[in-house]
């Protein structure tokens, strides 16, 4: 079941780019891509914890900026020969706001 929170407006995400959240002892991401779409997945790498958020959003993936290791926004998983996910969450877009389905971190928790 879905537990959706207001995170704020959808200009405070750049194109092509992130914003960083805080959110129950989780450092977050929310990306934005060229065409507008928003995603939101856990700001670390799977490879060595990169700060996801400083990367390069190119198409639905990003780039870590450590080692270069491309990421799914969509799933989290990393792409190509590397393996490894990071948690994603379910963003939506309602009039301006953007909400964020909290739900998947307590689930993630209770792993």
């Amino acid at each position: 079941m879905a537990l959706w929170l207001d995170i704020g407006p959808a200009a405070d995400v750049p194109s092509q780019g992130a914003r960083k959240l805080m959110f129950a002892g989780r450092q977050l991401a929310i990306f934005r891509t060229a065409e507008g779409k928003f995603f939101a997945l856990e700001d670390r790498c799977p490879h060595k914890q990169g700060p996801l958020s400083d990367g390069i959003v190119h198409g639905d993936c990003v780039t870590c900026p450590l080692h270069g290791w491309v990421i799914s926004l969509a799933s989290g998983r990393a792409q190509g020969a590397d393996e490894g996910q990071v948690l994603s969450l379910p963003v939506a877009l309602e009039g301006d706001r953007l909400k964020l389905d909290i739900a998947a971190l307590s689930a993630a928790a209770a792993e």
